[in-house]
């Protein structure tokens, strides 16, 4: 490969050409020759050299055309370009640099100077390349790196900037040293000041600084940047005579750090404070009332019937649930922002969510209990007004814990946990409402603790049993099916009954295998009843409705049914009407595969939840069952009996059994009888009684039913009610 120099020397004087030839090949240039100046980009369109020594009077095309055509290829900016002319032509000296050479020669040529003039002209074409190449690497490097420079002369307080420092400014392009104040007018007013003070202090002390500011672009966008500036010139133990500042655009970085903050500092889904920021801001509001002596008031809210909505409408629905109580919530705070402060300061958020249905509130400076308890019965009222959600109407609920700061705690985890414990409290006393924390609370508290650790072994413990409560027909008092209820075997506490601890096993997540191990119970025990010699009667079992939309149910159930030999006639499935409420076509294809089965199906609780004639029409139902907060005011109460005479009738025209519910008194059954309701359960028969109770009821339903007929047996004999 050719390293040496190349020259292209264009003169028509033939001997000139070979003379300027002979001496620059003679110290190691490769050189070429062209006669005239088309000749000339002819030879450079075929090979670009590093150097034309350029006549400027020739044939064809003269040395100043040639020149500014040269300077219109690609590539020919960068070839010097020295012209040749007379001594005294200084005409054609300003007509040479108007086309574009580089520098000139006079002619006659001094042939011991040439080769040094080339050597020369080489040496500046390659340090003013590399010089372009470097500013072309720095503009684009700064372009990437999104930074500029700039360079401030302060005695004549005139700024020169680079092009992205101009762009970064939100300046239009130059290259001009411009004033300074016209530089910085683009700062952000609220920042502004500060720049300047740390410009001054850098001119007065010599010291460089880095500061972070904004800066408003044309279009009003907000643009964050970082500046570092120092000091590069300054008078001998005086201030500063030049300042160099590097500028980068932060706005991505600022971007992404708001980003994480809200990440790490704020729910997702509400938009509320997290535990982490509400803490924060918590033990700041405590340093700030132990300070001024002030009251603070916590508050744990959690939404009574969300699980229920969540299983029932699905998640999309919990979410918008959420949202709508957080926007509540934040409301009934922004009424009454007076109790928002404390001693003069803003605390920026008073709401938060801690996850799940849980929410927590901050009220500061609050003067006694009393007032706290009044925003906790705010929330508690706003959170029981009803909202729709995915077009179906709802009730929520909320139930509230609060918590005083100092006289309940004087540090965060001390407070969280007593309004924590008060709240539970609250759900416990009826929910939807709200109890002020008192120091009585800790041990139900660790006692409801307790009792759900203890819950979660009692399955594989075997701790619960079912009792069975007989199902009565209304006019003859034949027992015909009974109805399963768990009981809990407390090792402790002996034997507990459903109120005490189904609530918890929601809470625990044991829904589904309990009511799994329901069902597997009921099948084995009416197979023993059945070894026992005894005419079994359909049982009932309880489900959760999200049972009915589990896909393995029906297998589930066949399985138990085949493992003990049990026919599907003899196994009964209650739901509420919250089936209805979320999926119901999957409930109904469940249900349907049940019925095919044999197993019956029947509506719980009628009249207290959703119903959806249209649904009860395609669900295989076999019975209604009324509620008895419908049966217990039957007799004095005529609403109630407008209520279950209705349901009644509606279930008639539907071709499906009514059973009353709860029945004590025999005035309720007599008029059970009068609205042809067709069975009834209650304590006017026999409270839930044990397997072995029940199966001896069983045996004198026999004996009874073996000694009369069916015409003449009286309905006195069958039963004798318990009481």
């Amino acid at each position: 490969m050719n390293t040496q120099p190349r020259i292209l020397v264009v003169d028509d004087d033939a001997g000139g050409r070979r003379l300027t030839r002979a001496t620059l090949t003679k110290v190691g240039f490769s050189v070429r020759e062209a006669g005239d100046g088309q000749a000339a980009l002819e030879a450079i369109q075929a090979e670009m050299p590093d150097l034309v020594l350029l006549d400027v009077s020739m044939p064809v095309m003269d040395g100043f055309t040639a020149c500014a055509q040269l300077r219109q290829m690609p590539g020919g900016d960068r070839v010097p370009v020295v012209m040749m002319t007379g001594l005294d032509d200084t005409q054609s000296i300003d007509r040479a640099f108007e086309a574009g050479a580089t520098d000139f020669i006079t002619k006659p040529i001094n042939w011991a100077v040439l080769p040094h003039r080339v050597r020369y002209m080489l040496r500046a074409s390659a340090a003013i390349n590399d010089l372009q190449q470097n500013q072309r690497r720095l503009s684009n490097a700064q372009r990437i790196g999104e930074m500029g420079d700039w360079e401030w002369d302060l005695r004549a307080d005139r700024i020169a900037p680079s092009e992205q420092a101009w762009r970064i400014f939100g300046h239009e392009r130059d290259t001009r040293a411009v004033p300074a104040e016209g530089f910085f007018t683009t700062v952000h007013p609220d920042d502004s000041e500060r720049l300047h003070q740390a410009c001054d202090r850098a001119v007065t002390n010599g010291e460089g600084f880095a500061i972070d500011h904004r800066i408003v672009m044309p279009d009003g966008a907000v643009r964050h940047v970082h500046q570092q500036v120092e000091v590069i010139e300054r008078q001998p133990e005086g201030p500063a005579l030049r300042l160099a500042g590097a500028v980068h655009d932060i706005s991505r970085r600022k971007d992404a750090e708001e980003q994480i903050r809200r990440l790490a500092y704020f729910d997702p889904l509400t938009g509320l404070p997290n535990r982490l920021l509400f803490s924060e801001q918590l033990g700041k509001a405590i340093a700030q009332a132990g300070r001024y002596q002030r009251r603070l008031a916590i508050m744990f809210v959690d939404l009574d019937n969300f699980k229920r909505v969540n299983d029932t409408l699905g998640h999309n629905a919990g979410d918008e649930l959420l949202r709508n109580a957080s926007g509540r919530l934040a409301g009934v705070l922004r009424s009454h922002d007076s109790l928002s402060r404390c001693n003069g300061d803003d605390l920026p958020h008073s709401i938060a969510r801690l996850g799940g249905d849980e929410f927590i509130v901050l009220l500061t400076d609050v003067p006694n209990p009393d007032d706290a308890a009044a925003v906790a019965q705010r929330l508690v009222d706003t959170l029981n007004e009803p909202v729709t959600i995915q077009g179906t109407e709802i009730f929520v609920g909320g139930s509230v814990g609060v918590a005083m700061f100092p006289e309940d705690g004087a540090d965060i985890d001390t407070l969280l946990m007593n309004a924590d414990t008060a709240m539970y409290r609250a759900k416990a006393a009826g929910r939807g409402g709200f109890q002020l924390y008192d120091r009585s609370m800790n041990a139900r508290a660790l006692d409801r603790l307790r009792m759900e650790t203890r819950l979660r072994r009692a399955l594989e413990r075997q701790e619960f049993v079912l009792h069975y409560q007989p199902r009565v027909d209304v006019v003859s008092g034949r027992i015909v099916g009974a109805e399963a209820l768990i009981r809990w075997q407390h090792p402790e506490r002996g034997l507990l009954p459903p109120a005490e601890f189904i609530p918890l096993v929601e809470d625990a997540g044991l829904v589904i295998p309990i009511g799994e191990w329901v069902i597997e119970t009921v099948c084995a025990q009416s197979a023993a009843w059945h070894a026992a010699g005894l005419d079994t009667v359909p049982v009932a079992v309880n489900l959760a409705s999200t049972h009915l939309r589990e896909r393995g149910l029906p297998g589930l159930v066949a399985k138990a049914l085949r493992t003990h030999g049990v026919p599907a006639r003899c196994l009964e499935i209650e739901v509420t009407e919250s089936i209805l409420l979320a999926d119901p076509e999957l409930s109904v294809a469940i249900a349907q595969e049940l019925a095919t089965m044999g197993v019956q199906l029947s509506i719980d609780d009628f009249g207290t939840g959703y119903s959806s004639l249209g649904y009860l029409k395609k669900l295989p139902i076999a019975s209604l069952k009324i509620d008895r907060s419908f049966v217990r005011d039957l007799v004095t109460d005529p609403d109630d009996e407008a209520i279950v005479s209705a349901i009644i009738a509606l279930a008639h025209s539907l071709k499906l059994r009514v059973v009353a519910e709860g029945v004590e008194t025999e005035a309720q059954l007599a008029y059970l009888q009068a609205m042809r309701c067709d069975e009834y359960q209650g304590f006017l028969t026999s409270r839930a009684i044990e397997p072995v109770e029940f199966g001896r009821m069983l045996e004198r339903r026999a004996a009874i039913e073996s000694a009369f007929t069916p015409l003449s047996r009286p309905a006195e004999l069958v039963f004798s009610p318990a009481g």
